[in-house]
């Protein structure tokens, strides 16, 4: 469902950030920061260099459903920083009501640059994509996973308030070859709307 994202005015603005839709050619900018050991070690597929990388890029299509996040420097240059997927997907339903669920919930993930770490970006970005997944995009339900060892991962889903929801005991191949744990995490539109509600209400 790569064109839900379509239904989205872009660009969205944030207090500091700019938001739009993921291109082909945002290649380079993602392999900038997505090249780094500690930001491989914790994304999906690994590589060698940025033939390999773009080759990857294109097959999976991440254009179709990353949201680029952009800083603008003190030139007024905007500068990619980092991305958030939304994928949005079918939630589970008895046989004979399965249409209903149809597209009502979207996986989300992220990578940032480390350099631009510990200033709030990351929460702010995913924050934003929250608000379109429970806004335009008329969802029901977010959900997000990481390995139980990427600490900074699960500690942005819990500080944006999603709830744990599982863990699983050496549930996932990492590829130095280990079984490692992972978590995963979820959200509702009503439990985001009343967050945010309150978040207001203490402005």
């Amino acid at each position: 469902m790569s064109d839900s994202l379509d239904k989205v005015s872009w660009p969205i603005r944030t207090p500091r950030l700019v938001l739009r839709r993921l291109e082909a050619g945002d290649a380079q900018a993602t392999w900038e920061y997505r090249k780094l050991p500690e930001v491989q070690r914790w994304i999906n597929s690994g590589a060698a260099n940025f033939e390999e990388y773009l080759g990857q890029f294109m097959a999976a299509k991440r254009y179709a459903y990353d949201v680029a996040v952009e800083l603008t420097d003190a030139n007024g240059q905007p500068r990619l920083i980092g991305t958030v997927m939304v994928k949005v997907q079918d939630g589970w339903g008895q046989s004979e009501i399965a249409a209903t669920a149809r597209g009502v919930e979207a996986e989300i993930g992220w990578s940032f640059n480390p350099v631009d770490g510990g200033q709030g970006y990351a929460s702010e970005a995913v924050s934003c994509v929250l608000d379109l997944c429970f806004g335009p995009l008329g969802l029901r339900r977010v959900v997000a996973e990481c390995f139980a060892d990427n600490e900074p991962s699960w500690r942005l889903m819990e500080r944006i308030g999603m709830r744990r929801e599982g863990y699983g005991v050496q549930s996932g191949l990492h590829r130095e070859g280990q079984w490692l744990d992972s978590m995963s995490y979820a959200i509702l539109a009503d439990e985001w709307l009343a967050r945010s509600e309150r978040d207001q209400t203490l402005l």
